[in-house]
């Protein structure tokens, strides 16, 4: 990364140090004042040297950090102007200069606060031993969030025909991922969840925390305004997934939780979700499994591989690796239950026969004329964007296609639109494309249509050995409701403790992220949340960060948001030399792909499988 850099030390007394042409000289006495450095081993002859024609010493260090050590080895102060902090004490450590090591570290300290920015909002603390455990477990289970405890033990999956092998282990006492629904949210661990919630005057609580499992959790789902639940309209319901396995527990309002009960979807699970009271899995093999409330039934449904989904309401729609876009009624769920049938409706099929491999749905609001019109936006394996629209006179003749853009060459894994923007993201190591939306009426108008907006790019490293959870708890959004401004959350490399927040339509940052205790941020989730009661008082967003420790840090974006609005500097992702230091962070040669991969996400594992699962189904 650095430049051609060689540093000389004399024979007589001398140091040289050489970049280009620029050269620097001192004494052995200003080397040798701190005992058991580098240069007093080096001078005095522990440790072994290459010398040049003119008996100069070389040491292939960097020469720019190199000036401040010299100056401070000579008077014995500091100059941090232009001067990166962490790049000099690196350096110094190298050396073995303790004074300037110290010194440096200070600096640091005063730099981060242990109580964050203005933006820092709140921080749940490691779990306690009240965590309610199964006797199954022969060692202390409390064990786990101890620093000396090893983190491979409880880490073990539950053997499945359908593994391949067994997964790599995962510390269980890292937060894996966060969700959230109206005031509540859950964090998942590698055995076990716990649900928090929010009042305005008590702040964030702990109110439920389940049972050891025996698995690793992948997924989870919170459903926080549960009506005509089996203990009535004030339970909540929390769920949690491994491989094909589903469990279900209800939540009263005093916090004790029981267990609904265990299902099977029969193959691996890669969304969970709830739509009202339904509790829904999907698969990318083409299983559907929905569990409702009112009738406490599990029911399975067989349709075509899945690349995509979305919710409308009390609509599902799936997209499918053969080009149409299908759809479920929940309402409707209960009334033909006897029949075992979902009733899955072909809504669209796309003209071009390519797979459905992002999919979003958007309701206009109601107008006295017209009721809601639903606009439909979908990417493709090809990469086409494409809007359909649907006005409610005309349910009989089915959606009709809007637009099409054709700006990506590869499969797209996301898309948006909302009242204001239309936003897709491809596999090319997330490659944003944005447009504005007009309106009339709150209808979409092609006068003067969607517009390009921005092109940029959330660049996001995989972890090395990624599993299941890692694409649920770290999935870069966008966020936000869609008749507001949506976010991105970038976490560049998988060991960080650091995130990027920019804004989906222009990629604009908003702001950075650092964890508060310098701990690595495991995963990440934005909602919004209604703390206060009062008249007039808008929700507010916040962004959740889970971390290795066990901890969870609360970020207030609203703030950013209106802090954003005042500041002129535009600032897209991180610039040049921070994206280069977080990449000297990054070891790339372990990554299991030639070039830097994006971190997976849903649609692009479930594309990958689909093409597997088609080409087996042709050798058949």
């Amino acid at each position: 990364m650095w430049k051609e850099q060689t540093l000389f030390i004399s024979g007589l007394g001398c140091i040289t140090s050489v970049c280009l042409s620029d050269r620097f000289s001192t004494s052995r006495q200003t080397l040798m004042w701190i005992p058991d450095s580098f240069f007093s081993s080096l001078l005095s002859g522990r440790i072994s040297t290459l010398r040049d024609e003119t008996a100069a010493i070389f040491i292939d260090r960097d020469p720019t950090a190199f000036a401040p050590i010299l100056n401070f080895l000579r008077t014995k102060e500091l100059d941090l102007r232009g001067v990166n902090i962490s790049v000099l004490r690196h350096e110094a450590e190298f050396y073995g200069i303790t004074p300037l090591v110290r010194r440096l570290l200070l600096c640091e300290e005063l730099d981060r606060s242990s109580c964050g920015s203005v933006l820092f909002h709140g921080y749940l603390p490691t779990p306690g031993t009240h965590i309610n455990y199964s006797s199954k477990v022969e060692t202390d289970p409390y064990d786990i969030f101890r620093a000396d405890s090893n983190p491979a033990v409880g880490a073990s999956c539950s053997s499945s025909d359908e593994r391949a092998g067994p997964s790599p282990p995962i510390d269980p006492r890292k937060v894996l991922i966060v969700a959230g629904h109206h005031n509540w949210i859950v964090a998942a661990y590698a055995h076990f969840v716990i649900c928090y919630r929010i009042k305005e005057s008590s702040g964030w609580q702990q109110v439920f925390s389940s049972p050891y499992l025996d698995w690793t959790i992948e997924r989870i789902a919170l459903n926080a305004k549960v009506v005509g639940g089996p203990h009535g309209d004030k339970d909540k319901m929390v769920a949690a997934s491994s491989e094909s396995s589903i469990i279900l527990w209800s939540i009263q309002d005093g916090g004790s939780g029981n267990e609904i009960g265990v299902f099977s979807l029969g193959v691996p699970v890669d969304d969970l979700f709830f739509i009202g009271n339904q509790l829904v899995a999907t698969s990318h093999t083409g299983k559907v499994g929905v569990w409702n409330a009112v009738t406490q039934h599990w029911q399975v449904q067989d349709v075509v591989p899945i690349t995509s989904c979305d919710t409308a309401g009390s609509f599902l729609l799936l997209g499918c690796n053969n080009g149409s876009i299908y759809y479920i009624d929940m309402q409707k769920f209960p009334l033909r239950m006897k029949d075992n049938d979902l009733l899955v409706t072909e809504l669209y099929h796309d003209p071009s026969n390519d797979s459905i491999t992002a999919l979003s749905v958007y309701l206009t609001p109601k107008t006295s004329v017209s009721g809601n019109w639903i606009e439909i936006a979908y990417g493709t394996s090809s990469g086409a964007v494409r809007v359909i629209v649907q006005h409610p006179e005309t349910v009989g003749s089915g959606p009709q296609l809007f637009q099409t853009f054709t700006v990506h060459r590869s499969p797209v894994t996301k898309i948006m639109l909302s009242e204001k923007h239309l936003v897709s993201v491809c596999s090319d190591n997330n490659h944003v494309r944005t447009w504005t939306v007009t309106r009339f009426r709150g209808m979409i108008s092609t006068q003067p249509g969607s517009t390009p907006l921005a092109s940029f790019k959330i660049l996001s490293l995989e972890e090395t050995e990624s599993h299941g959870s890692y694409c649920s708890g770290n999935d870069i959004g966008p966020f936000g409701e869609r008749d507001d401004q949506q976010v991105f959350i970038q976490k560049v490399i998988p060991i960080t403790n650091k995130l990027f927040v920019r804004l989906s339509s222009t990629g604009k940052r908003i702001c950075e992220v650092q964890s508060v205790d310098g701990t690595t941020i495991s995963c990440f989730m934005v909602r919004e949340c209604e703390a206060s009661s009062r008249m007039g008082s808008r929700p507010r967003r916040y962004l959740f960060t889970g971390h290795g420790n066990g901890t969870i840090q609360m970020w207030d974006l609203t703030t950013a948001m209106d802090t954003l609005l005042l500041c002129l500097v535009d600032i897209g992702g991180p610039t040049e030399e921070e994206l280069l230091q977080l990449l000297d962070q990054c070891d790339l040669s372990t990554s299991r792909c030639a070039t830097p991969n994006i971190s997976p996400a849903p649609s692009v594992l479930q594309h990958t499988r689909v093409r597997e699962s088609c080409s087996r189904l042709e050798r058949e």
